[in-house]
């Protein structure tokens, strides 16, 4: 009696399986609409390479890192020198793109775009500034009929790089905001109400009347939420967009593999004073020569190919200099 092996099963034998390189990582929601695309662009490329990523604050991406339980993580806050050397190994804090965080709020009968000075948004988070007809705000806003709606304070509840970058912003403008806060992933709030995620405070200001809170400029355009340029140091309100965060960092100055710099509130008539870069921490000594290979490959592919993207997402590529500088640095990951 003959026997026949099914069609597929005969293929199964005779196609090789495609192995697989499985990296995990995980860290800021700020650049997560670009990792995710990267990620998955660079798997399209190399099959046999899949990057999980879970966006979970920079808080923590920073805390499983260091646990050992991913193999590279994400954030918008660069580590400080005592934070490095709690790590299981020494770390590359490479910057990937720079985005900008926008005030952005939910005043129901109110069209017009507001401005916002450095005093208003401090105002707000120190809890001075309470309803959004408040003097203030009408000085800035001069012709606008502003409503006595109370306005809903909205902060991360999370671990968050964007909180880090937001807080550094106003311990910049604010001498009462960084002698009683201070900046940091987490900070003990004066007023308001957290949400998970830059996607959860984009989610509660749609939802709450007279809501007013920080996102990643990625998350105001896809959710719709409405938000204000903000006045620089020059003066100036300047609206979140790529060429005003770009403007921002013309002035950051990094030295050797040290990529760590804050530009927020930077200097020029054109900066946006609320961007920043945003970090991948890599280890550079590795166990797994097979994942080593990977992040490396994924890292020269994402400096070159993977800054092209970036526009797209309203998300700033790095300036070449930083570009060329971190091509070298990534010849030391081994």
């Amino acid at each position: 009696m003959k026997r026949y092996f099914p069609v597929f099963a005969m293929l199964a034998l005779a196609i090789p399986a495609v192995a697989q390189t499985k990296l995990n990582a995980a860290g800021a929601t700020f650049p997560y609409p670009i990792y995710s695309k990267w990620f998955n662009e660079y798997h399209q490329q190399h099959p046999d390479i899949e990057i999980n990523y879970q966006s979970i604050g920079s808080g923590g991406g920073i805390a499983q890192l260091k646990a050992g339980t991913v193999d590279f993580g994400a954030s918008d806050m660069p580590l400080k020198d005592e934070m490095v050397k709690q790590m299981p190994m020494p770390i590359l804090q490479l910057p990937t793109v720079l985005g900008s965080i926008v005030p952005a709020y939910n005043i129901p009968g109110v069209n017009a775009e507001l401005k916002f000075t450095p005093q208003i948004i401090s105002g707000i988070y120190l809890g001075e500034i309470t309803t959004w007809n408040d003097k203030a705000i009408a000085a800035a806003n001069p012709g606008v009929k502003l409503p006595s709606t109370s306005i809903v304070v909205i902060h991360r509840s999370d671990g968050s790089g964007t909180t880090f970058v937001f807080t550094d912003y106003l311990s910049k403008i604010s001498s009462e905001w960084k002698s009683r806060v201070g900046s940091n992933t987490s900070v003990s709030w004066p007023v308001g109400l957290g949400a998970k995620g830059n996607e959860g405070v984009a989610g509660m200001i749609r939802q709450m009347e007279g809501g007013f809170g920080y996102v990643e400029l990625i998350y105001a355009l896809q959710n719709k939420i409405t938000f204000g340029p903000v006045q620089n140091v020059s003066g100036n309100f300047v609206k979140a967009s790529l060429e005003s965060t770009t403007a921002a960092a013309a002035g950051a100055k990094m030295t050797g593999i040290d990529f760590r710099v804050s530009i927020t509130n930077a200097a020029g008539k054109d900066a946006y004073p609320i961007a920043s870069f945003t970090y991948l921490l890599i280890p550079k000594q590795w166990k797994d020569q097979t994942k080593e290979k990977a992040t490396v490959g994924f890292l020269d592919w994402m400096l070159n190919s993977g800054q092209g993207m970036t526009t797209q997402l309203n998300y700033a590529p790095l300036p070449d200099a930083v570009k060329e500088r971190e091509l070298a640095a990534i010849k030391a990951i081994h």
